[in-house]
């Protein structure tokens, strides 16, 4: 048992060394002109601003849960939380940090070489997509090697799921209160373009996207890949007659496959002939895909004697690539969805909401299906064994290091691309990075698709683990427990989107007054004459996001507590069940209806339909303004919240019995 365990921690020191190595060539690079290094460095300021906060805040509400969970379990379960909350906030940390300044040198090398402007901006989300599976491989074998107790490491994956939605929450409020406010007032009214320097509001939507995409994003992740091996240890347990303790460790060992695997695609990523940037990034995709589920074959004969494991992960992975191609369908640039709603935006905003809306909700159900054939095919063909759901859960994650990178390559586009607007770079160069920043929204777009799949697969996982902790196998329809836990379930993802766009709405509210006000008091700030107060707008937005992250938190840890203790173990397994059912579409529609509306803007944009300052391009801002917070808050909320529900469900389990 030796040398597995320290395959996986070599994997881990590897990843990070890899993380290190391309950190230390970005930062190598030229960061441009003098122009663009002094808005890059705005950004930065705002970010260590705005993350400096957020940590105090956090600070303030971890010691509670910490002292309860000593209280009811021991230290140990208390310090795999605290280091679950610290170790998620630092990955975020690290991989928004290189981000930040990865943009501005993407921006930079934008005016020399439009092959390398991809390499540079996907390596920059590489050191994320590294950092967070390294340091989750590293810290998770230690705390199972030192501690040896399974509900510690539940502790683990529950503070890791707190700081998320804190993360996660807290960041896309920001973001889209800023990006919101700064579209309402420079584009419609101002009419000024996107990333104008006039706005006062310009860099606080450009933080944004390293606070909420990256820095949030990573803590997303780095719960994900840890809750993931937590629950895949738990089910190890479970089936240790079965499979002895190479069955506790096997999930690890296959998440450090899938990181070896994500390293070799990554390195496949640049500017081929012949194909375009989307058809780069899927080679480096499937290859780490193949190179996985070679590794999958491999231990599952060798280290298991267990070849339908193979075919359990192999599931996993299909429904993976599903997911990711049913949103790149409706959601990719020029694709026909994206073409209708573009064009019903030439009757105005309605028809571009109603179009919108209306075709994403059609968005579910195919990744749906594939998530429940996928999990319906691992238990069939593992002889009804719930460890199968656990290999088809992996499966989904075998490319998370890559999926990460892709992901945070999106707000490092998109940044370059304002950096360069706001120096006044122009020509070819802003060409290549706002192709590359369409491309880098696509691929958001996926990466949430692939987090929608993986988490809801997660989900089942959980309240799979949940049941079978509990040794429950039949449910009584007779007592309306168990019947209004379910409905409560099913409603309760429902408030805490309330909550989160409502927040947005309040923040967004605010910032437009602000460069209301700036553009009526400054004279001379429309025509360039006199500089705006970014500081004002990041301020706003700040203190908005952190002082309404905690509420759904609070409710998301609090409800499944109560249930348990008021109505028992089988209502609060209802409860998962119900809660992942809703949630899981829910995300899916949000994430999907907001890339679409995103997409049929940037479409208009390009020419057509219309083109710029059209009738359809308004209706079109309309459309995206209203989709933005329902992707990049709405949608991540619901997804930390179903697998923060199985979380704290799995840790106060012992409590019910």
């Amino acid at each position: 048992m030796t040398y597995p365990l320290l395959f996986v921690f070599g994997v881990g020191i590897v990843a990070i060394l890899v993380a290190a190595y391309i950190a230390r060539w970005i930062l190598k690079l030229e960061s441009g002109t003098q122009r663009m290094q002094r808005v890059n460095s705005y950004i930065i300021l705002g970010t260590n601003t705005y993350l400096k906060r957020q940590i105090r805040t956090i600070i303030f509400v971890i010691p509670w849960p910490a002292l309860i969970l000593f209280l009811l379990f021991n230290w140990s379960t208390s310090l795999a939380f605290v280091c679950g909350v610290i170790l998620s906030l630092f990955a975020g940390y690290i991989g928004m940090n290189i981000a930040v300044r990865t943009s501005v040198r993407t921006a930079n090398v934008a005016r020399q070489s439009a092959s390398a402007t991809l390499k540079t901006g996907f390596l920059g989300g590489a050191v994320m997509g590294l950092v967070v599976p390294g340091i989750g491989l590293v810290a998770i074998l230690l705390l199972y090697v030192l501690l040896n107790d399974t509900i510690a490491l539940v502790g683990f994956g529950f503070g890791a799921s707190l700081a998320a939605l804190f993360g996660q929450i807290g960041g896309g409020i920001f973001t889209k209160s800023a990006d919101i406010g700064a579209d309402l007032v420079g584009k419609i009214e101002m009419e000024i373009p996107e990333d104008d320097p006039r706005n006062p509001a310009v860099i606080a939507d450009l933080v944004g996207d390293n606070v909420g995409d990256c820095a949030g994003r990573g803590s997303d992740l780095f719960q994900t890949f840890s809750g993931d091996i937590t629950t895949g240890i738990l089910m190890g347990v479970i089936f240790i007659a079965l499979y002895g303790t190479n069955g506790i460790i096997f999930p690890i060992m296959l998440e450090a496959v899938g990181v070896i695997a994500s390293i070799f695609g990554i390195a496949l990523v640049r500017k081929w002939k012949r194909i375009s940037t989307t058809g780069s990034l899927m080679i480096g995709l499937i290859a780490t895909a193949i190179m996985s589920l070679i590794g999958l074959f491999f231990l599952s004969t060798k280290f298991l004697n267990d070849v339908s494991l193979f075919f359990a992960g192999l599931f996993g992975v299909a429904a993976m690539f599903i997911c990711i191609i049913v949103t790149l369908y409706y959601t990719g640039f020029g694709r026909g969805p994206v073409h209708h709603v573009a064009e019903s935006s030439q009757a105005g905003a309605a028809l571009n909401m109603i179009t919108g809306i209306s075709t994403g909700l059609g968005t579910p159900l195919l990744p749906m299906i594939a998530v429940l054939a996928a999990v319906v095919g691992s238990y069939v063909i593992t002889g009804q064994s719930l460890y199968g759901l656990v290999i088809t859960n992996i499966g989904t994650d075998f490319a998370l290091a890559f999926i990460m990178a892709a992901d945070a390559f999106g707000p490092i586009s998109d940044n370059a691309a304002g950096i360069a607007e706001m120096s006044g770079i122009s020509g070819e160069a802003t060409e290549t990075l706002h192709s590359l920043d369409a491309v880098g929204n696509t691929m958001k777009a996926a990466t949430k698709g692939y987090a929608m799949a993986s988490g809801t697969v997660t989900s089942f996982l959980i309240f799979a683990a949940y049941f079978a902790t509990a040794n429950i196998s039949f449910v009584s329809i007779e007592s309306p427990f168990a019947v209004v836990a379910l409905f409560l379930g099913v409603v309760l993802p429902l408030p805490l989107v309330s909550l989160t766009i409502r927040a947005t709405a309040d923040g967004a509210f605010k910032i437009v007054d602000e460069v209301r006000l700036q553009f009526k008091e400054k004279l001379g700030l429309k025509e360039g004459k006199v500089p705006p107060d970014y500081s004002r707008c990041i301020d706003i937005a700040t203190k908005n996001a952190l002082s309404k992250m905690v509420l759904p938190g609070i409710i998301s840890i609090v409800t499944p507590i109560v249930v348990g203790l008021l109505f028992g173990p089988t209502a609060l397994g209802m409860l998962l069940i119900g809660a992942t059912g809703s949630a899981a579409m829910l995300g899916f529609f949000f994430s999907n209806t907001g890339a679409l509306l995103d997409n049929a803007k940037k479409l208009v944009e390009s020419g057509l339909y219309g083109g710029k300052n059209s009738h359809a391009h308004k209706a079109t801002i309309v459309g995206d303004t209203v989709g933005d917070p329902l992707k990049d808050v709405a949608g991540p909320a619901v997804l930390i919240f179903m697998k923060l529900l199985g979380m704290t469900a799995l840790l106060v389990l012992p409590l019910l019995l």
